[in-house]
């Protein structure tokens, strides 16, 4: 049975958020259909998703939930290897409104199911209702009998924070002080929840992302630990990218940082992608109320810095662009003893993510 924990927290109960390189037991994702959110009738997006998916299943095992009318879709178009279970959800961002996985170092595996409101709720969320995407981590938690943590009134997603398993948290203030997430809560009482409920002693925090349009700046389109220690991060020097003033603030930041063990950051550059991507086939989306109509040309998010790590590899967005293979080298050279697994991911990015935002790993429990 998996249980509700009510009256401490995980780092009262010696719990913490392991960083996403170490072992993994295998990945959450959740199937895309939402026709106001994904172009032609979310085909392209599905193809997209079983790619990651395969991707991802030759290193370990990856669990796909669907809606009832679309299970016989997915179970015939995934592979056999990777199990499919029925479970409905609002959209398709599980790294966002899945449960976040915690270790002892007793062998004992607990969860986060944070509050989530769509990216901001009434004040700036992508869209309403959200109730199905908010039963999506207590689903997760009950179908594989851990027992979770919940936290009505703190509102957060999985993408905006990032850990090094040593007590140090990445964020941005762009997101998780952001007027439709916490309103109510200093930046010290957001610091303590994340400490308490991840497990850590210390967080940095970023400036900026580079979404404020979609999740209010994610960290993890920004940067992310690829070792105790060492960060990746994205960089420019073309003055003209969107991106360039974000790059450049977040490298001086974490430049200038230190995590919770008191060690100087070791930064890896990691190439934006050489153009922009902008919206392509807008007018197949639906229109619907209570979602952000979508329109061609806006720019969709693409970043490498948005891959996965899992055992023994590091599955990387692809774009169609220049800077493609230099990404790929640079990550191979972040992960020498890892398989660089590059995934076209394009459609991914026209519906508000990538990789990682369609992922959530569970951590193999400390035995």
């Amino acid at each position: 049975m998996a249980h509700r924990i009510i009256g401490t927290t995980p780092r009262q109960d010696g719990y913490r958020m392991p960083a996403e390189f170490e072992k993994q037991d295998g990945v959450w994702m959740l199937w895309p259909e939402r026709n106001d959110n994904w172009r032609n009738g979310a085909k392209p997006a599905q193809e997209a998703f079983i790619n990651v998916a395969k991707a991802i299943v030759r290193f370990e095992p990856v669990t796909v939930c669907v809606s009832p009318c679309q299970y016989l879709n997915a179970r015939s178009r995934l592979p056999g290897e990777v199990r499919v279970v029925e479970m409905e959800s609002n959209d398709a961002w599980i790294r966002d409104c899945g449960p976040t996985f915690l270790v002892n170092d007793k062998g004992g595996l607990r969860a986060v199911d944070w509050e989530f409101n769509a990216w901001g709720g009434l004040v700036d969320g992508l869209y309403f209702p959200w109730e199905k995407d908010s039963q999506v981590a207590q689903k997760v938690c009950e179908i594989e009998n851990v027992d979770s943590y919940h936290t009505p009134g703190f509102v957060l997603e999985g993408g905006s924070i990032h850990v090094d398993g040593e007590g140090t948290v990445m964020t941005t203030e762009m997101c998780l002080l952001s007027e439709g997430r916490n309103p109510d809560m200093s930046k010290e009482q957001i610091e303590n929840m994340l400490c308490e409920y991840l497990g850590c002693e210390k967080v940095i925090w970023i400036k900026d992302g580079i979404d404020p349009y979609e999740t209010n700046g994610h960290i993890d389109d920004v940067a992310c630990f690829v070792a105790p220690g060492e960060v990746a991060c994205i960089w420019t020097e073309d003055t003209e990218h969107p991106f360039y003033r974000e790059a450049q603030e977040a490298y001086k930041t974490l430049s200038e940082a230190t995590d919770a063990k008191g060690r100087k950051l070791k930064i890896h550059k990691l190439c934006l992608t050489k153009k922009p991507c902008y919206l392509e086939g807008a007018e197949t989306i639906d229109a619907v109320e209570g979602t952000i109509p979508r329109e061609n040309g806006e720019v969709s998010i693409a970043s490498y810095m948005n891959f996965l790590i899992v055992n023994g590899a590091v599955i990387l967005p692809q774009y169609e662009d220049e800077n493609d293979e230099l990404a790929v080298r640079q990550v191979q050279e972040m992960f020498p003893d890892r398989e660089v697994v590059g995934v076209l991911s394009r459609e991914v990015a026209f519906g508000g993510g990538n990789i990682h935002c369609i992922t959530q790993q569970q951590p193999a429990a400390n035995k």
